[in-house]
This record gives structure tokens, sequence and C-alpha cells, in this order.
């Protein structure tokens, strides 16, 4: 009978010459030494809707990449001996890795609570609270920018440095800012509010001490700032900052329990059905 591999092998030959057969027609767009590049071989390189100009630049850097990559190869495949060249052990290993971590998916999937109760995230950062340093600088910020020719900049300000009703300064902002952030409750990294306000600083811990509300303008916008709240990096950070991270945690350590205990229960049923032998 033959076995399993072999018919496998003979599949995997038999699949390779069909294909080659098919190309032997073929218009030929590049090749190196034994190896060819068919014109089936470029379907799908280009993205839709390239322009003409791009659609040949892509083309060109992926004749002159496989034009490379095949010289290169046929250079190391004349100066490694056949052993050097055997990588079955290697490719075996790869196969039983990759069905295993299949399984462990499947069974991931199919097994994993993924539900993370709010008081397991609270017991969870109250027993690991020296792990929860921050590495930035947060803040919990309010911030308007407005055009510089906005007629509402004086009334924006007001209603923003004052704590006004918030529903009617998210309203005035709604209709009239160019982009704005309103949440009290939510902190962000100090060096995203830099990304989007043009605060000069190099010092950033000096200049959260020292200012609440902010005013900057440059040639095309006006900017309104309040800090409410920072940290520090290096300091404690909040558990609301840590929440997601906190059930991402949460969630891998069932994973992992759970991979831990299917391997132990496969190996004990084969151990109790002698299904291996150490000799």
């Amino acid at each position: 009978m033959i076995q399993k591999h072999t018919l496998l092998t003979l599949l995997t030959i038999v699949l390779f010459l069909i294909s080659c057969n098919k190309k032997k027609n073929e218009e030929i767009v590049a090749s190196a030494f034994e190896y060819n590049l068919y014109k089936s071989d470029l379907k799908g390189i280009v993205p839709p809707n390239t322009t003409k100009n791009d659609s040949v630049l892509i083309i060109k850097n992926y004749l002159n990449n496989w034009v490379r990559q095949k010289i290169i190869l046929h250079k190391a495949d004349k100066n490694l001996t056949d052993n050097q060249k055997d990588f079955t052990e290697q490719i075996e290993n790869y196969r039983n890795s990759l069905v295993v971590y299949n399984y462990e998916s499947k069974l991931i999937t199919q097994m994993l609570d993924t539900v993370v109760r709010k008081e397991q995230i609270e017991e969870y950062y109250k027993k690991n609270t020296d792990n929860f340093l921050l590495k930035n600088n947060i803040i919990k910020v309010n911030y308007v920018k407005l055009s510089s020719k906005s007629p509402y900049k004086a009334k924006i300000k007001q209603m923003l440095f004052s704590g006004s009703d918030k529903s009617q300064l998210y309203k005035q902002c709604s209709q009239n800012a160019a982009n704005f952030y309103i949440d009290d409750d939510s902190w962000l990294l100090f060096d995203d509010l830099l990304k989007e306000i043009p605060i000069e600083t190099y010092d950033q811990e000096a200049y959260l001490r020292n200012h609440r509300t902010i005013e900057i303008s440059d040639s095309s916008f006006y900017y309104l700032i309040y800090i409410k709240d920072f940290k520090i990096k290096e300091s404690i950070s909040p558990l609301s900052f840590e929440k997601e991270n906190i059930r991402n945690i949460i969630i891998n350590k069932r994973k992992l329990e759970l991979i831990n205990k299917m391997h132990d229960e496969v190996y004990q049923d084969a151990l109790k059905n002698k299904d291996f032998k150490i000799y």
C-alpha cells in the first residue's frame, strides 16, 4: 500500500508538472538562469485604479526585485552542498508548529471566555498597581480649534474656561469649530495633544505644572485648551487609563491557562491509554 506521505509527494509533483505545462505557451516577462517569470505571475500586483505611470513603475520594481532575488538564489544554490540545502527537518517542524497553533486557535475560539467584569479589572489593578507605571505624560483635556477669523472665539473661550454646561459647549463647537475634543473623564497622551495643537515645550512636566488654560494662535487657527488634570510619566497610571490593557492581560492569561490545560489533558489521556513509550 502506498503511504500517505508518498501520495502527497506524487500529487505535488503532478500539480507542478501541470502548472509547468500550462505556462509553456505563456509570455515570459523576465528570466534569470533556470528561472522564468510569466505574465500571469504579475496578476494582482497593481492595485485597482492605479494610474498608467504608477502601474509601469510598480511592475518595473517588481521585475527588478524578482531578478535580484533569483540571482541571489542561484548563487546560494550553487555554493551549498545537498546536505546544507536539505530543510526537511525544519519544514516538518514548521508544519508541526502550524498544525498545533491552528488547533490551539480553534480551541480558543470555541472555549475562551472573553467576558471580563469590571470587578475583575479593578481587582487585578489593585493587586498589580506597581506594574502600571506611566511611560508618558497623560492629561484630561478639553480643547477647541477655531478659524483665526471666527466670530465665536470669545464666546467659546468663556464657555470652555468657565466650565459651563458641556452640552451647550459641545453644540457650539459642533457648529463652529474646525476641530474639538470635549471629554472630562478620559485620559489622553500629552504627545497626542501636541500633534493637534502647536504647543512648544522642551519640558513637558514643567509645562503641565504651570498651565491650565492655554490660548495659542497661528496664521490660520486659534486654539483654546483647558487641562483639567495630568499625571507625569513614571507615576502610577490611573485605572481608567489601563482598563483595556488589563482586560487584554486577563484574556491572554485565560488563553495560556486554556492551552496548558489542553496540553496536560491530552498528555494524561495518552498516558492512560498507553499511546506512547519512552525507551
